[in-house]
């Protein structure tokens, strides 16, 4: 192994931590992955962080133990662990608004912790019926189930759907729920009604 290759063996195994920590939170959130650069800033960020929290707790607990040493990989192992936890800590917080709740109501920024202004209508409107305005004019009436992330990808499920046309409604009888493209919705109608009892699954 020549020395290029071992620098670059020592640089994965520095971020690896940070690389775990990434791929949770993108797979817990709807942000959208960055590029290869923003991928390896983002591991950097919590290899840091989770460097840290590894050394104030293996400081602590062998200060506790009288111990000065721990075992081979174990640094390496709570790293991945603490990178873990920071990860799902943080998805936590952004999918529920958290930081930005706070910094809001102290007139810091007026922003969300969301990522997208779709990605905040559909999760402060989750308990409403929904009209969905199709390409070419129909208009789809439905309880969603699952809406997409991003309004170019993915899919609607809606369940008690109906056709809403000039003359009233058109229930789908015999259907259970119906998948609409997110591409083919133009426009998104949250209703003030608020169901007593929301659809099971």
């Amino acid at each position: 192994m020549d020395w290029a290759t071992s620098e670059a063996v020592s640089v994965l195994a520095f971020l690896l931590p940070g690389l775990v920590a990434a791929v949770v939170f993108y797979s817990l959130t709807s942000y959208p992955k960055p590029n290869e650069f923003g991928h390896v800033i983002h591991a950097l960020a919590f290899t840091v962080a989770a460097q840290a929290a590894t050394w104030i707790l293996l400081t602590f607990v062998f200060s506790a133990w009288g111990s000065d040493s721990w075992p081979a990989g174990a640094e390496t192992v709570i790293s991945v662990l603490s990178a873990i936890l920071l990860a799902l800590i943080m998805a936590w917080s952004v999918n529920h608004d958290m930081a930005h709740k706070l910094l809001r109501r102290i007139d810091v920024t007026k922003e969300t912790s969301y990522p997208s202004e779709w990605y905040s209508a559909f999760h402060r409107y989750t308990e409403c019926y929904v009209v969905l305005h199709l390409k070419g004019g129909r208009r789809l009436y439905g309880w969603p189930q699952e809406w997409p992330g991003h309004p170019e990808q993915g899919h609607f499920i809606i369940a008690e759907g109906e056709w809403l046309v000039e003359d009233g409604s058109h229930p789908l009888t015999g259907v259970s729920i119906i998948l609409i493209p997110g591409q083919d919705v133009e426009m998104v109608e949250f209703l003030e009604q608020t169901p007593v009892e929301t659809p099971k699954e």
